[in-house]
């Protein structure tokens, strides 16, 4: 399936469900912009000739400012924008809250902007470049994140857009609704090679779709990269799944709140991961000590994302996390604080040269 020339065309493709309802604002806002550009334009020239200066006519008394006329005119034209923009905010609010809450049931896929590329990671191990291949009719979730700089992700037949960041994650959400081919852009000046950063979006049917999910990358699915990943780190010393380790029981944890030693709570999410994976000090979780390594600069993007998925794959079936016990320890033991590896393990591994896997089980660089 290749993208072919098509004729002139006013808008892009409808094959999303957001498409509909942002062409119709967009319809309502072209449709008042130009009634009121035109009223205004007849009413200039109309009173421009009607009231024009004729030789030896009399100078009009001036009307008195405090009429009911001269009010209800002011009334009716502060009023009638005031409703029309009104709705142009419900209506666009509405649309927006609605892209910003993907539906529990999306297909999650993973998408890291680099300068100038599109890297797409699927969680059955597929792996794109520039491409993106999506069944028709399911919700599909992209978890973005940037490499370098800020990026935008840009369907412009789907009528989704949102800002790829550096250092954290952003959401896009949409339904695809017609088989075809679709241009992607970044739509966030990035460099030099900004206007090369484009790609393709294939919109398959289901059985198509499976065919070539099928295919794969033969390395596994990222929850099973990420398992390998949190082995190489270490991470398993500390993080036990009875609860009983130096570290906090990561089964079940993600989407709960987490309490933090400083009183407040935090909601553990892809951005909350990340951060505590590269900056352990910054949220630690209560009950533990700031003993924590960094693992900045000892996995990548990729790897994290793959990190991510493995964490989040730790959930109980029934979605009900077990309640921690802090169990009686000898005072020799230290706790950690979140995502951690003791400091001393984590010095051996450095030592002897084991840490250096870590970059390797982070998946291809592409």
């Amino acid at each position: 399936m290749i993208l072919e020339p098509k004729s002139f065309q006013l808008f892009p493709d409808s094959a999303s469900n957001f498409a509909p309802s942002v062409d119709g604002l967009y319809g309502y806002m072209v449709v008042v912009s130009a009634f009121f550009s035109l009223l205004v334009a007849f009413l200039i020239i109309f009173f421009a000739v009607k009231y024009r200066k004729r030789a030896g006519a009399p100078i009009p008394t001036p009307a008195d400012e405090h009429s009911i006329g001269g009010m209800i005119l002011e009334i009716a034209w502060s009023v009638i924008p005031l409703v029309l923009s009104l709705v142009m905010f419900a209506w666009g609010a509405s649309i927006m809250f609605e892209e910003s809450r993907p539906p529990k049931d999306s297909l999650s896929i993973y998408v890291t902007g680099k300068r100038w590329m599109w890297k797409v990671q699927h969680l059955e191990g597929a792996r794109e470049i520039n491409e993106l291949h999506v069944p028709i009719n399911r919700n599909i979730k992209l978890t973005m994140t940037s490499e370098d700089v800020i990026h935008d992700f840009y369907v412009p037949a789907f009528r989704t857009k949102t800002d790829v960041l550096p250092g954290r994650y952003t959401t896009e959400w949409f339904r695809p609704t017609k088989i075809g081919a679709y241009h992607l852009f970044c739509a966030e000046y990035c460099g030099t090679k900004h206007s090369g950063m484009v790609g393709t979006v294939y919109v398959m049917s289901v059985e198509d779709y499976d065919k070539w999910l099928a295919q794969g990358s033969g390395e596994g699915s990222m929850a099973e990269e990420g398992e390998s990943l949190f082995r190489q780190l270490g991470c398993g010393n500390c993080h036990v799944k009875d609860g009983h380790g130096r570290a906090p029981n990561l089964q079940g944890l993600y989407g709960m709140k987490a309490d933090l030693s400083d009183g407040t709570s935090v909601r553990v999410d892809e951005s909350y991961i990340r951060e505590s994976v590269l900056y352990p000090q910054a949220k630690i979780v209560a009950g533990y000590d700031r003993i924590m390594p960094t693992f900045h600069g000892l996995i990548t993007d990729e790897g994290m994302l793959k990190l991510i998925e493995y964490i989040k794959s730790l959930g109980n079936p029934s979605g009900v996390v077990p309640e921690r016990t802090v169990p009686a320890e000898p005072s020799d033991i230290q706790k950690t604080g979140p995502m951690a590896v003791p400091s001393s393990e984590f010095r051996g591994q450095a030592a002897s040269g084991k840490a250096a896997p870590a970059s390797q089980g982070t998946g291809k660089q592409q």
